[in-house]
């Protein structure tokens, strides 16, 4: 069963080459992921994603790799240039797709309400109205036509349309104006829409405010003392774990410190011990509240362990990456813990508070 899983069919060329460079390094160094976790500082989960194309590694991550494995940095800091700079555009062109999607879904959305109210051929009656209607029978505004008084537009007729009438022209046909039901009906209707939709507003406002008062009004004041909620003095407020942090103190016994976000940058080793070639270390992390067990440069069958003075942790035993690590134990501090070497070759060993 190979160790990758395949690449993302639509990531970017020059990002596919970057990850798959990557993977490369990792190959070469012989180290697990965990192991890479906690020599670079970011953590399993992270390192899961950099590597599978989810998400592009960031430059710190890519030098402290590079330190890892023995990599120039420069070299790779190159490389990972180019994979930002492709990455941003393949992010650039997702973004205006989306909003492309947007605006169609609010246009159509838009469309379901019909055209605007007192646009062009609204009303039935404009038409018509515009054909009987001479040109020069349009009302024009004049010094004797009401100066100072504001120009009324009437949804659904020619007026409709943007003409403004002034003084005594307003609401009828202008000087010469057609008298005919044609001409009179577009207002009419138009008025009497207008009106229709204010009455519909004013009655939905009294609406809302009646079942307002009726709900204040149905609450007694002792309803409201007693739904009000009181302060407990002896409610207890958890802390806040930073991103990624996913357990603290008892939570994380038995938890795996990578996959909880307990490792990297929030630990750190704070006994160790040699026995024979072999180094045990207890590693801990204050933001968890826990500690865990590590061995390093053993040989496939070692064993290591985790335990305070009255609780005994779990174990790990070390495969072809010549790395172990225990799942964690909720701990009160630093000195609490020790972790415990059994080697293949018969050597035990234990470490000591640094």
């Amino acid at each position: 069963m190979p160790r990758w899983k395949a690449l993302p069919e639509e990531l970017d060329p020059q990002v596919r080459e970057f990850a798959s460079q990557l993977r490369r390094l990792v190959d070469r160094s012989g180290l697990s992921l965990a192991a890479v976790a906690d020599r670079t500082g970011y953590s399993k989960t992270s390192w899961e994603r950099y590597l599978g194309g989810r998400l592009l590694a960031p430059k710190g991550a890519i030098v402290a790799l590079a330190e890892v494995t023995g990599t120039n940095p420069i070299h790779l800091t190159t490389m990972w240039e180019l994979a930002e700079r492709a990455w941003s555009r393949s992010e650039m062109r997702h973004d205006m797709t989306m909003e492309q999607i947007r605006i169609s879904q609010a246009r159509a959305a838009l469309g379901e309400f019909g055209p605007v109210p007192g646009g062009p051929q609204t009303s039935p009656m404009a038409p018509a109205a515009q054909e009987r209607r001479p040109a020069e029978s349009l009302p024009t505004a004049s010094p004797s036509a009401g100066l100072g008084a504001p120009p009324l537009i009437v949804p659904g007729t020619e007026r409709g349309k943007g003409i403004p009438l002034r003084g005594p022209d307003r609401g009828r046909g202008g000087p010469g104006g057609p008298k005919g039901p044609g001409a009179s009906g577009g207002g009419t209707g138009g008025r009497r829409r207008l009106m229709m939709f204010a009455a519909g507003v004013v009655g939905a406002l009294l609406v809302i405010a009646a079942a307002f008062l009726l709900t204040d009004l149905g609450s007694s004041g002792d309803d409201k003392a007693a739904a009000t909620p009181t302060a407990t003095p002896s409610a207890s407020v958890t802390p806040s774990l930073p991103a990624g942090v996913k357990c603290t103190k008892g939570g994380c016994t038995g938890q795996d410190p990578e996959v909880m976000g307990c490792g990297g940058a929030f630990a750190k080793t704070v006994s160790s011990a040699k026995v024979g070639a072999t180094l045990v270390q207890v590693r801990y992390s204050q933001t968890c509240g826990a500690a865990w067990a590590r061995l390093q440069q053993g040989v496939p069958g070692d064993k290591v362990q985790i335990s305070t003075a009255t609780t005994a942790g779990g174990s790990g035993t070390v495969g072809a990456d010549k790395e172990a690590y225990t799942k964690m134990l909720a701990v009160d501090g630093p000195t609490a813990a020790k972790a415990c070497a059994t080697l293949v070759s018969g050597k035990k060993g234990c470490t000591v508070p640094q």
